[in-house]
C-alpha cells in the first residue's frame, strides 16, 4: 500500500482543522451540556426531564411523516416523468427544479408567507372572484404545505439520479413480456429506484423533523416543533442543558435514519450501479 507524501498529508491539515473545530468540537459540548446540571456536576436529569417534551416530540415526526410522504407522492411521478424526457429537456427541467434551491430556505418561507397570508396575493385572487377568504396562515396545513415546498427537490433529485441510470432496455423488456406504461412503472422503475426512494426520504424527514424557522411563519407560533424548542432553550442561558439534551435526541434520530438509508442502498447500488 503506497504511503501518502507529506504535500498530501499537508493539504489535508485544513479538512481535519475544520472537521475538529465545526463538527467535532460542537458534538461534544451537546453531549457535555446533556450530561451535566446547571452547576457542572454529572447528571441524568436532562435525559429523564424529555418526558415533558414528548407532544412535541410526536408533533413534529407527525408533521414530518405528512410532508414526506406528500413530497415522495409528488416528488415520484415528476421525478419519472422527467427521467423519461429527452436529455437536453432533462436538463432544463433539473435546472428549473433546483432554482428555488439557489435562493434562501428563509426567503422561500417568507415569500410563500406572504401570498397565503390573510390580504396576500392567494386570499386577493379569491376575493377577486367572489370567493371567500381562506384562513391558512396559522394552521397545520400551512406548516406542511411550507416543509412540501421547501423541501420537495430533495425529494425528487435522487429519485430522478436512480431513475436515469436505468437502461431503457429493462423497459422495453417489460414491454415485450405485455406490460404496458403503469405495469413498467410498478415492476420496473419503482423496485430498480428503491435506493432514491429511500434516499429521498431521508432528505426530507430529517430537515422536516428539526426545522424551526418555517413552523414559526407558516405556523404564526402557535405550533411549537422540535427545532424551535431547541431554539428557544438555547436563547436561555439557563436551559442550555435541556437544549442539549434534545439536540442529542435529534442526533440519534438523524443517525438512525442514515443507517437504515445505507441498510437499503448499499447492496442495490453496488449491485445496479445506481449513484444517489
Amino acid at each position: 500500500m503506497k504511503k501518502k507524501s507529506f504535500i498530501e498529508g499537508f493539504a489535508a491539515v485544513p479538512h481535519v482543522v475544520w472537521m475538529f473545530l465545526f463538527v467535532l468540537l460542537p458534538l461534544v459540548f451537546v453531549v457535555y451540556f446533556t450530561f451535566t446540571g446547571a452547576d457542572g456536576k454529572f447528571s441524568f436529569d436532562n435525559i429523564t426531564n424529555l418526558s415533558r417534551y414528548l407532544h412535541i416530540f410526536l408533533l413534529s415526526i407527525c408533521f414530518a411523516l405528512i410532508a414526506t410522504t406528500l413530497c415522495l407522492l409528488i416528488g415520484y411521478p415528476l421525478a419519472y416523468f422527467m427521467s423519461r424526457m429527452k436529455p437536453k429537456t432533462q436538463k432544463i427541467l433539473v435546472v428549473l427544479l433546483m432554482l428555488p434551491m439557489w435562493i434562501s430556505l428563509l426567503i422561500r418561507t417568507y415569500s410563500l408567507m406572504a401570498i397565503l397570508d390573510n390580504g396576500g396575493l392567494f386570499n386577493t385572487l379569491l376575493e377577486s372572484i367572489g370567493i371567500t377568504r381562506v384562513h391558512i396562515v396559522g394552521t397545520p396545513g400551512a406548516v406542511i404545505l411550507g416543509m412540501v415546498y421547501d423541501f420537495l427537490p430533495y425529494m425528487v433529485l435522487p429519485i430522478y439520479t436512480s431513475l436515469s441510470k436505468l437502461d431503457n432496455r429493462y423497459y422495453e423488456a417489460a414491454s415485450d413480456l405485455g406490460c404496458n406504461g403503469a405495469k413498467s412503472l410498478f415492476r420496473v422503475a419503482i423496485p430498480l429506484s428503491l435506493p432514491g426512494v429511500v434516499s429521498g426520504i431521508t432528505m426530507v424527514f430529517v430537515p422536516s423533523i428539526s426545522t424551526f424557522y418555517i413552523s414559526q411563519k407558516l405556523g404564526g407560533g402557535l405550533f411549537d416543533l422540535i427545532g424551535d424548542t431547541i431554539e428557544r432553550e438555547f436563547q436561555n442561558k439557563s436551559t442550555y442543558n435541556i437544549g442539549a439534551a434534545i439536540s442529542l435526541v435529534m442526533m440519534v434520530l438523524i443517525i438512525i435514519s442514515v443507517a437504515v438509508m445505507n441498510r437499503f442502498s448499499e447492496g442495490d447500488e453496488n449491485e445496479r450501479g445506481i449513484i444517489v
